[in-house]
């Protein structure tokens, strides 16, 4: 028997149901790699970023998640490049799916049990996501902008439901606005940290300390 239709589990219906030592043999989940492309680039170098808002509570299968990361990914290394942007999928599945497995041979109504004993076993995994929950974030250089929203565009195709695709105001993957981000790296106050950001503790001597040197507090 194959796998069933996406339609089937769209809905979040039950509780929360995650692989545990009572829920075992659970199916791997199909997206293995969250972060494509660039991830090590450093955070300066792209400060263009754009999300994947999800506008519906439901459930997105795995199998959505790693086709949305692999036509995304497909159209941005045709179009700017494998080094000229990171994708980071933000929507993880944990939530474990069932279903009551049920024969479809001929004769199969004198072998079956029906609807005894119909609580399912695992066939794969899905994320629960909710209105206003980020799916995905895409980050590159402005001049790549267009091509950014123009492949998430083509991911969004591979999910159920509506999506909204949102471009940001803040720098790259940190959490502060545009100005303020230049602002603060000019005083010294943020350092680059691979592709985050590190805000300076204001501890050490003082000799050392990049704000006292600038003449910051």
């Amino acid at each position: 028997m194959g796998r069933r239709p996406a339609r089937c589990y769209r809905y979040q219906k039950n509780k929360p149901y995650i692989k545990s030592r009572y829920c075992r043999g659970v199916p791997e989940s199909k997206i293995r790699i969250y972060d494509t492309g660039a991830k090590k680039a450093p955070v300066d170098l792209f400060p263009f970023v754009a999300h994947l808002v999800c506008d519906e509570k439901q459930q997105i299968s795995s199998e959505a998640l790693e086709a949305c990361r692999v036509a995304i990914n497909k159209h941005l290394t045709k179009t700017v490049g494998k080094d000229a942007y990171h994708i980071r999928m933000r929507a993880h599945p944990f939530h474990v799916l069932r279903a009551n497995k049920m024969l479809s041979c001929a004769g199969a109504d004198r072998l079956s049990s029906g609807m005894r004993h119909s609580y399912g076993k695992p066939i794969g995994v899905a994320a629960r996501v909710d209105i206003g929950q980020v799916l995905l974030s895409v980050r590159s250089k402005d001049a790549n902008g267009a091509h950014v929203i123009e492949a998430i565009r083509r991911g969004k195709f591979k999910f159920a439901g509506r999506q909204k695709i949102l471009k940001s105001l803040k720098w790259g993957f940190t959490k502060y606005p545009r100005e303020e981000y230049v602002r603060l790296r000019k005083s010294g106050e943020l350092s680059a940290d691979g592709n985050i950001v590190k805000v300076h503790n204001r501890r050490g001597p003082l000799e050392a300390s990049a704000l006292y040197q600038a003449g910051e507090e």
